[in-house]
């Protein structure tokens, strides 16, 4: 399913982690940490995705590798802020938290 906002096109897979985002696009609140973090999320799946077929892609390797600090930075802020809404937000993304936390 493909699904256009303005000039960027998000590709979703059926599962439960894409009923989150399509929420999260519902709310207008596109600025907000955890929308942010599951685009990011989403972002990191499909080229992890991508990475496995093309191993020597350094590029999105790279690309990877930033979309994972910028992920990392916006949950120790929200871990720092609001401990609830962070606890809430890896447990339905399923991502481990970081032991800095």
């Amino acid at each position: 399913m493909c699904k256009l906002k303005g000039r960027r096109s998000f590709f979703m897979i059926k599962n439960p982690f894409s009923a989150i985002i399509l929420k999260e696009e519902n709310e207008d609140n596109k600025g907000s940490v955890e929308f942010q973090v599951v685009s990011f999320t989403n972002r990191i799946r499909r080229l992890t995705s991508h990475l496995e077929l093309h191993k020597k892609d350094y590029l999105s390797q790279r690309g990877l590798r930033k979309i994972l600090g910028k992920r990392q930075r916006l949950l120790a802020y929200l871990s720092k802020k609001n401990r609830v809404r962070y606890k809430e937000l890896i447990g339905r993304l399923e991502i481990r938290e970081t032991k800095n936390h």
